[in-house]
């Protein structure tokens, strides 16, 4: 964390270096000293300061200078640090003035010129001033700061990319906190351009695009190589896993996901059946401990990038992106997982992201506090974010078409939801209607069976209603099941154009798809087991198979 910086502004540089000289003698070590002899440069800094983050704990302000006096500087930069320390600089004839701005700015102390000898005039001022700072003072964030409504769908998308990419950042609710609304009005900006983005380098970017922001913090680097030896398309747990391994056992391999690691596994607040973690661990946590691992091992990562196509070339693939580029490789896996399928009833589309989430989303909990909530869907996924919610919400209600949970959640979650005050599974419900102004208020349940309907109060709606593979880019001659799923290996053997397709003298690996050198794992595959544990089996088990692919085809 940067320190705190004292500011120093005198229009004399002889004066503004002896200032300067005698506090970075003292206080160097617990604060940077700042100065200049230019009111505008000292104004456009204190933006710049703000914007990044930084924290300034006192000026000190010479009166007499002829751009502006010293009292009216200090009025301005209150503006930007209403809380740090004001001294201004006098000389004798200047005591009148200081006495009034006592009143007109706060002023915490006026110092008469010289101060010499600083250990006497100087440092007692200061030292007092700055303890008195020192009791008051809570370090601010510093880094990305994300200002918009709480109930905007370009703000939530923001915030999930943010998280799902595990890049820190502060959410400014405008309706809620005032250092946003500094924000805005020291910037000149109005509420028609949230949501705003600020860096830590001091800029921001209006209603930005994730590529916007990706490429702000250069989540898409350079390619390194020209060719690789393997592409995983798709960062999930199977991603991840081929990832490790494929770098770890010497390959040039290139990661690519199209929103953020982890993949649905990602954003659960917690796993507890996954091998070697008794006490459980997030996904987020199980991301970022893997996204490390890969990175070490000499991974390449790109995202958010989406892929259109994968074209054979001469032996080779190569892998298309939807902006444009494109790269050039050897072999493919592709873990792209799957995605939860939508909830077409009437009101659903009209709030997502603004109370209506697919997914846990669990950037947007906090905002449920004391809040009645709602979860569908009778999964795990849907039984972690109950559980997870239940932390800041009134109360969470699990709807289900079925009577209850026993025949599609584990035991162990079904256990917890019991034991948890305020968790209700309402089971044979459905929802009718989603109703609200500018963000979900109220949802209309029907029981399945009577077809009685009540509305109720819902502050938030997430949704786990099943999924569907992430599978319809692919263009090649890719055989699919009846759902979409990528079929692999013996089972390939059971459709009817198979053998105009495969024209290998041998027998697809286990986890090849029809097309030589392209292979799935994880939930993207056809007859997946849908767990943590068997994704990084088959994201890892992929790797083997690429090694005997890429010795075959030398």
């Amino acid at each position: 964390m940067s320190l705190p910086i004292i500011f120093c502004i005198d229009d004399d540089a002889h004066v503004l270096r002896a200032l300067t000289r005698d506090l970075k003698s003292s206080y160097r070590n617990s604060y940077r000293i700042l100065g200049t002899t230019i009111i505008k440069e000292g104004i456009d800094s204190l933006l710049e300061l703000k914007n990044k983050g930084e924290t300034i704990a006192m000026f000190l302000s010479d009166q007499r200078m002829p751009e502006m006096e010293g009292v009216a500087f200090l009025e301005k930069a209150m503006k930007f640090y209403p809380e740090a320390k004001r001294v201004l600089i006098t000389a004798y004839a200047d005591t009148e003035a200081a006495i009034k701005a006592i009143n007109t700015v706060q002023l915490d102390y006026y110092l008469v010129k010289p101060w010499d000898p600083p250990e006497e005039k100087l440092y007692p001022v200061i030292d007092g001033l700055l303890d008195d700072w020192q009791n008051k003072y809570r370090p601010g964030f510093t880094g990305i700061r994300v200002v918009g409504y709480q109930y905007s769908q370009l703000s939530h998308e923001i915030k999930d990319f943010l998280a799902g990419n595990l890049v820190p950042y502060q959410w400014l609710d405008i309706q809620a906190n005032d250092e946003g609304q500094i924000l805005l009005k020291l910037n000149s900006l109005d509420i028609k351009d949230l949501p705003v983005v600020f860096f830590e380098d001091g800029s921001y970017l209006i209603r930005p695009s994730i590529a916007a922001i990706a490429s702000k913090i250069n989540l898409n680097p350079e390619l390194k190589n020209d060719m690789y030896d393997v592409v995983i398309i798709g960062a999930g747990p199977a991603g991840l896993a081929a990832g490790v391994y494929g770098a770890s056992e010497g390959l040039k391999t290139l990661l690519i996901e199209r929103r953020a690691p982890g993949g649905q596994a990602g954003t659960s607040s917690r796993i507890e059946n996954y091998l070697g973690f008794p006490s459980g661990i997030s996904g987020s946590e199980l991301t970022r401990r893997a996204m490390t691992q890969a990175a070490r091992l000499g991974t390449e990562f790109l995202s958010p990038k989406s892929v259109e196509a994968i074209e054979q070339n001469d032996g080779y693939k190569k892998v298309r992106f939807e902006d444009g580029g494109c790269v050039d490789t050897r072999s493919v896996v592709i873990t792209t997982g799957v995605d939860y399928r939508k909830l077409e009833t009437l009101g659903i589309s009209d709030f997502t992201g603004a109370g209506i989430y697919y997914g846990a989303a669990m950037t947007e909990a906090t905002a449920c506090k004391d809040q009645e909530v709602y979860v569908v869907g009778g999964g795990n996924s849907a039984g972690q974010a109950a559980m997870y919610l239940s932390k800041f919400a009134k109360n969470v209600y699990i709807l289900v078409r079925k009577e209850d949970l026993t025949s599609t959640m584990s035991a162990y979650l079904i256990d917890q939801i019991k034991e948890t005050t305020n968790i209700y599974v309402k089971g044979k419900t459905e929802i009718a209607q989603a109703i609200g102004s500018d963000r979900l208020e109220q949802l209309v349940l029907c029981n399945v069976d009577t077809h009685e309907k009540q509305t109720c109060p819902a502050a938030a709606l997430y949704i786990f209603i099943g999924a569907k593979p992430f599978t319809e880019w692919l263009k090649l001659d890719i055989i699919k099941d009846d759902k979409g799923f990528l079929e692999t290996g013996r089972m390939l053997k059971n459709y009817d154009g198979f053998n105009k397709i495969w024209k290998q003298a041998r027998e697809p690996y286990s986890l090849e798809t029809s097309c030589p050198g392209i292979f799935a794992a994880g939930d993207v595959r056809s007859g997946a087991m849908n767990r943590v544990a068997s994704a990084v089996g088959e994201g890892s088990m992929a790797i083997s198979f690429v090694h005997k692919y890429l010795a075959e085809v030398k």
